[in-house]
């Protein structure tokens, strides 16, 4: 698709929260905040020319490497709220994105986002073939107090759970969608903890991708969690308190 008359290097969107994106007490899903963050970075790729479809001419695909996500509180059902995403960087393979949720003029959340070009065939990264140059980078800009992070998986974990990919995890790329990982992981935890919002933010490495029926394991160390198939860790989320 030919870059749309619409494109600005820096989009923002209005977005209204719906009750099928809400937990019990009202507040917005930590899940939903990140489909909406992914929602949004997808459009912001779809106007600039670099979209699922536009990648797929090339066998490519954008797929996530790491995500940090920093909240000062969630929004609630019928918030109308403002999402606004830029690119931080954007060379050879690689590229840092970043996003912003608002309520009003209040910044809830910031997220920080790190993404790697996929061959849909080949399953190995390799060089963006669409032009970007169009896209202003803002190097400068950052979303979060902190950049993506390399967790730390040189502590034992005790396995909770074991788990088996569904046809409902998987995303139009063919595997498992990274806000997926953080579900299984949610839903583990206890139901309180999670719904009086004393987790503060995310997080997220995704090491290795995970296609229907791979059988994994859930494991923890105290606030860090990890997602292993055949004794590899694929994702490793630590909370932020």
């Amino acid at each position: 698709m030919p870059i749309s008359t619409q494109f600005t290097s820096i989009l923002e969107l209005d977005y209204e929260i719906n009750f099928l994106q809400c937990y019990p007490n009202g507040l917005l899903k930590y899940t939903d905040l990140c489909n909406i963050f992914q929602i949004t970075a997808g459009l912001h790729a779809d106007l600039g020319g670099i979209s699922f479809s536009d990648m797929q001419s090339h066998h490519q695909a954008w797929v996530m490497s790491k995500m940090r996500l920093e909240i000062n509180r969630l929004p609630k059902w019928r918030d109308k709220v403002r999402v606004k995403t830029w690119i931080k960087s954007l060379e050879n393979s690689r590229s840092t994105r970043c996003l912003e949720l608002y309520l009003g003029d209040e910044k809830l959340a910031g997220c920080e986002t790190y993404w790697a070009v996929l061959n849909t065939e080949i399953r190995r990264p390799e060089n963006l073939a669409l032009p970007h140059e169009h896209f202003i980078k803002y190097p400068e800009n950052s979303a979060t107090e902190k950049s993506v992070q390399r967790i730390n998986l040189d502590v034992p974990f005790e396995k909770i759970v074991d788990y088996t990919v569904q046809l409902s995890d998987l995303d139009i790329v063919n595997h498992a969608n990274n806000v997926k990982y953080l579900e299984w992981c949610l839903n583990l935890m206890d139901r309180k903890f999670v719904l009086k919002q004393q987790i503060k933010g995310f997080e997220m490495n995704f090491l290795k991708e995970l296609n229907l029926n791979d059988e994994v394991a859930i494991s923890k160390n105290e606030n860090t969690y990890t997602i292993s198939k055949d004794d590899k860790v694929c994702f490793a989320l630590e909370l932020i308190l």
